[in-house]
């Protein structure tokens, strides 16, 4: 076990969290807001190709952190405006975006740079494996302090749980909605852009592998609070961190490896038990996933 329990699996597990850090905070605002956003893992797509894209075109990660950022949003707005303009479903808007986003940046890249496996590889000195991970972790306190210390924060929270309410005190309900979900699109497109440009040095066809709905499941676990959802992404990230490093280590009782495979089912597998809700009960915004319309 000392093979395993290292020094390395702590930078490990931070490494790894960050992206879900980022999705799990970015869903947050917006379910906080009574929106549904099952399209995290499409925004974190749309971020992870549009960094790397543009990093590689402009040759300076910032613009390509910012580009990602904006193309989260970007994807977002489509969400927001499914949902809250036109009453969507908010589930299956959300699972229509993350359908689309899955052939989307495999389209462009073969439009663009002739493949749709990937896109080129971007240099070394072009990556930015640090900045988001202070940011992740910076914005959880800020998250808290923004949520429970400022009017902005009570506002998105009072239409979460009751629009009706929030709406007869003079609050813009479907506004505080937007900006939520917009909010969620910026944040998870960060961490798409983490992947891409931080971890990676490209950008892979379905590079995200279910971290938004991994991210989704800590937001769940955290009970849509900012510092338990940080707990919920370390342990998600430290199971992710553990697969890699049991790889090759532990051993059947006849000495032969465990195939590969079982080992990297662990998070999934611990994904799935969050969300049949064995770890506990966890009341989510009241009003998270009902339309509003206002009374004329």
């Amino acid at each position: 076990m000392a093979e395993i329990f290292t020094v390395a699996l702590i930078w490990s597990t931070i490494r790894l969290s960050t992206p879900l850090i980022l999705a799990a905070l970015g869903g947050l605002f917006s379910e906080r807001s009574g929106v549904i956003n099952i399209a995290l893992e499409g925004m974190m797509l749309a971020g992870a190709f549009t960094a790397a894209a543009v990093t590689y075109a402009a040759g300076n990660p910032f613009v390509g952190l910012v580009a990602g950022m904006l193309a989260g949003m970007l994807i977002a707005a489509i969400h927001a405006v499914a949902c809250i303009r036109y009453k969507a479903d908010q589930v299956v808007t959300g699972t229509a975006i993350n359908i689309l986003m899955i052939g989307m940046p495999a389209f462009l890249s073969g439009a663009f740079f002739l493949s749709s496996g990937s896109t080129p590889q971007i240099a070394r000195e072009n990556l930015i494996p640090w900045t988001p991970i202070v940011i992740a972790f910076a914005l959880v306190p800020l998250s808290w302090y923004v949520l429970y210390k400022t009017p902005f924060g009570l506002r998105l929270r009072s239409v979460g749980e009751n629009p009706e309410a929030a709406d007869a005190a003079g609050v813009r309900v479907e506004r505080m909605r937007y900006a939520g979900v917009l909010l969620s699109g910026a944040l998870a497109g960060i961490g798409g852009a983490y992947l891409s440009i931080g971890q990676s040095s490209l950008f892979t066809r379905n590079m995200t592998s279910g971290r938004g709905f991994i991210a989704l499941a800590a937001l769940i676990f955290g009970k849509w609070r900012p510092f338990q959802t940080l707990l919920a992404c370390l342990l998600f990230g430290f199971t992710e961190a553990i697969s890699i490093q049991m790889q090759g280590v532990v051993k059947l009782p006849s000495g032969e490896d465990i195939p590969v495979q079982f080992i990297q089912m662990v998070p999934y597998v611990l994904t799935i038990i969050v969300l049949a809700g064995l770890i506990g009960s966890s009341r989510p915004p009241q009003a998270l996933g009902i339309p509003y319309q206002k009374e004329k």
